[in-house]
């Protein structure tokens, strides 16, 4: 069977096919787009026909499945999204989509806390920041592990305690 033949029969079955669409859906437009996605997929995949297999059947069983997983993907993704009123006051924080301005006052407020700090405390918690580690800082300065790990600490505490108004409790 060529081709040819093979598509002009599967469309000749589209009458039926939209009955037994109707059995899936009770709205006529989905009934209509799993027909065609039907279609679609018997054509798609004609190499997988075998000649002489009930055409109906095959073309039955590809809507079914075609509906099977379009409803699972349907209630998976519903799954995922949270409905309005699934929405508490203290999640709302959360899930608010924050634009440009916001984060760059909050990065305005960082540099402002970070020029704050003494050089003493800056440069081993810059450089720590940085990626560098704490023994690397320490042969960098010329000054103990113990007093790096310290200034370091002490200037996350200086950090903290000035960017205390971004606390989210």
């Amino acid at each position: 069977m060529t081709k040819n033949e093979f598509d002009t029969m599967v469309i000749e079955q589209s009458d039926s096919l939209k009955l037994y669409a109707r059995n899936f859906t009770s709205d006529y437009e989905d009934a209509n787009d799993l027909v065609q996605d039907t279609i679609l997929k018997a054509v798609t995949y004609f190499k997988n026909f075998k000649e002489g297999t009930n055409l109906k059947g095959w073309l039955y069983t590809i809507m079914k499945n075609t509906f099977i997983n379009n409803y699972r993907r349907i209630v998976k993704t519903n799954s995922f999204i949270t409905k309005d009123e699934d929405i508490s006051n203290s999640n709302l924080l959360i899930s608010a989509s924050s634009n440009q301005g916001e984060s760059k006052f909050v990065m305005e407020d960082i540099h402002e806390a970070l020029s704050n700090l003494s050089e003493e405390y800056y440069i081993p918690f810059s450089l720590y920041f940085e990626g560098f580690k704490y023994h690397e800082i320490s042969e960098h300065l010329n000054i103990p592990i113990g007093t790096v790990k310290t200034r370091i600490h002490v200037a996350r505490k200086l950090m903290k305690r000035s960017l205390s108004a971004y606390k989210v409790a």
